[in-house]
């Protein structure tokens, strides 16, 4: 596998959250991200592909660039596409699926580019299904085509583990990729006071203890012809050898008023094995006390407009939470994921000038954030 040349590994990103993004895959270490419109892409081998879909938080899938060349029309497309070397990827006993997008080509037809890539990998004795979980991507833009596999199946927000979700949920991915723009590495208590599903407090009780966001979900390349069991194995066990435990040092508390979302955040924060280094319980924004130990990040995706849509009685509830933060919060460092500046201004916290925007739920939402209160 060492002697293995290096190819392109492309990380999706929600756009606006790239940097955020790089920089975690740099502090994993892999070989000089960069951030890019989309995501982040650097160079690696089959082994980074399988490490990058186990550890990395943020990242919303891993594809692998396998070619790319100009095509000005249909019949040249699938000519070109039906000469790749498939038989290195793809098995011939696993379904696959083809998707394709394109913008400024000649080939401005998605869905007829797709007939055509499917008929070149059927060319080949490739089967096809639509709900395989193997998938080749291709993307074609300004006359040219880029080939990707998609070696994540699923998207990556999708641990493994969370199977009750409150109302308006934030997907794990985002949550991570907020906590570390927020400054969280992992050595401080959070605490979210609309915690919804427990999503930001279990995240950040995960990153803490070092447990793999992939530990338990399949992947895609597990299907593909350059998967080895056996290499796969041993970046597990390594992974598991580095874990730390972080039981009795630092606790992740959430609070929410719905009690239906405090038991569903319980039941996630148990089948994410995290139970133990978490609090929730019902609770409302104008009861909300400082826990005990020191002081940490208080991070909330509260209702904003858009997503409620009277917007009148979130002023004062935005109002409440910040003079509750004033008056209990001294030391915290606070977050506040919304759509609108207004939202966050009601609020009275000393905020820095907000992260870029972000795509989420259809709406585009900024991080605020404070120093320490």
């Amino acid at each position: 596998m060492k002697n293995e040349p290096l190819f392109e590994i492309f990380l999706q990103a929600t756009p606006g959250l790239e940097v955020v993004l790089r920089d975690e895959a740099v502090e994993a270490g892999f070989r000089k991200p960069k951030a890019t419109a989309g995501g982040v892409r650097f160079r690696g081998r089959w082994s980074d592909v399988w490490r990058a879909n186990l550890v990395l938080r943020g990242a919303s899938r891993v594809l692998v660039r396998i070619a790319a060349f100009q095509a000005m029309h249909l019949t040249q497309l699938e000519k070109l596409a039906s000469e790749l070397p498939w038989n290195r990827y793809l098995r011939a006993d696993v379904p696959v699926r083809v998707e394709v997008t394109t913008r400024r080509s000649k080939i401005y037809h998605a869905g007829a580019a797709r007939e055509r890539v499917e008929r070149a990998l059927g060319s080949r004795g490739l089967a096809l299904s639509e709900d395989a979980a193997v998938s080749v991507r291709v993307r074609i833009e300004e006359n040219q085509c880029v080939f990707s596999l998609d070696t994540s199946g699923e998207l990556l927000h999708k641990r493994g583990y969370k199977e009750a979700v409150a109302k308006a949920p934030m997907r794990e991915t985002l949550a991570a990729l907020f906590l570390r723009a927020a400054g969280f590495d992992g050595a401080e208590p959070v605490l979210d006071p609309m915690c919804g599903s427990g999503t930001f407090v279990i995240e950040a009780a995960e990153m803490a203890a070092g447990l793999a966001p992939g530990r338990a979900r399949s992947f895609a390349f597990e299907d593909l012809v350059t998967f080895d069991a056996d290499a796969w194995a041993e970046i597990q066990a390594e992974l598991e050898t580095k874990t730390v435990s972080n039981k009795g040092k630092i606790r992740f508390f959430g609070s929410d008023r719905n009690a239906g979302a405090i038991e569903a955040a319980r039941a996630n924060a148990a089948r994410a094995g995290v139970l133990e280094q978490t609090n929730f319980e019902v609770r409302s924004v104008g009861d909300l006390e400082r826990p005990e130990g020191p002081a940490g990040l208080v991070i909330v995706n509260p209702p904003y407009g858009a997503r409620i849509g009277d917007k009148r009685g979130l002023f004062a509830l935005h109002s409440a939470l910040g003079q509750r933060l004033k008056e209990h919060f001294q030391g915290w460092r606070v977050g506040i994921v919304t759509t609108e500046e207004s939202l966050a201004r009601a609020t009275g916290l000393p905020f820095e000038p907000p992260g870029p925007p972000v795509a989420h739920g259809g709406l585009k939402v900024r991080l605020y954030q404070t120093k320490p209160l």
